[in-house]
């Protein structure tokens, strides 16, 4: 027994000396990779296929949606009833503006525009524009902590930016298993994270906004199928909308025929 004792101790020590070793070598493990999150689709509700979604958001019990594109008409801000997907209020950007995601903050209404640099700020009731801010990067997806605007431009950064004066207050490098991620686009802000469409990926990303790690993601691709299969016209999946209420979270996408209610697994 004593015998036996004495070898796993000998090799604890090495074992720990080597640890050591690839400690100071720099040859510690990569982060781990992030968990996959399961969900199922609750309810459907029609989405209207013109539109080209850029941004998603339920605040106060209704539901708002922007959209942008290469036409005048298709670049506007909605108030949209989430049951039938009839539009019931809506203003256009002017054509020269390619329109982008949207947040909503102490009722205002903050757009983003892809390549213009430019933000627009409206008033909730009346979607009356009151501002206009400039900043120094593309416009693709925005939301809120409820104190900060927090902004995505396609790359792997996000930019947290003074809701007053859109002054940049900082930038979070995202990272995926110790990689920099790519294409961050429609954002959310669900209960302490940041959850980011994929460009061109059928990925929900759930991130950290205090590591900027993409600690899981969600799969969308069964979604995608179905939603392609109803209109082959249909493009990537893109708006992310949480109503803090009732705790249910929406997804659509660019030109989709429908709108889901999903619930994410444990």
């Amino acid at each position: 027994m004593k015998k036996l004792v004495y070898v796993v101790i000998i090799y604890s020590v090495v074992g720990c000396k080597n640890n050591d070793k690839d400690h100071e070598n720099g040859n510690n493990p990569p982060p781990e990779g992030p968990k996959s999150i399961s969900y199922s689709i609750i309810s459907a509700y029609p989405h209207d296929t013109s539109s080209f979604t850029q941004g998603l958001i339920i605040y106060n019990n209704a539901m708002y949606e922007s959209t942008g594109r290469e036409n005048a008409n298709s670049n506007k801000i909605m108030k949209v009833d989430l049951k039938t997907g009839k539009i019931e209020k809506s203003v256009s950007l002017d054509k020269k503006y390619f329109g982008e995601g949207i947040t909503i903050l102490r009722d205002t209404i903050y757009q983003l525009t892809w390549q213009e640099k430019t933000v627009f700020v409206y008033t909730l009731n009346d979607f009356k524009k009151i501002k206009e801010f400039l900043f120094n990067t593309e416009g693709w997806g925005i939301t809120t902590d409820g104190k900060q605007l927090i902004v995505s431009d396609g790359s792997s950064d996000l930019y947290y930016y003074d809701p007053s004066t859109f002054r940049l207050l900082k930038s979070q490098a995202v990272t995926e298993a110790g990689s920099l991620s790519f294409n961050l686009n429609e954002l959310e802000y669900i209960d302490g994270f940041v959850y980011a469409n994929q460009w061109q990926a059928p990925y929900i990303l759930k991130i950290d906004p205090s590591t900027g790690q993409i600690v899981a993601k969600a799969d969308l691709t069964s979604v995608w199928d179905r939603v392609k299969a109803r209109d082959p016209e249909a493009d990537v999946p893109n708006g992310i909308a949480y109503d803090a209420a009732t705790k249910k979270i929406y997804v659509t996408g660019k030109l989709w025929p429908e709108l889901y209610e999903i619930q994410f697994g444990r």
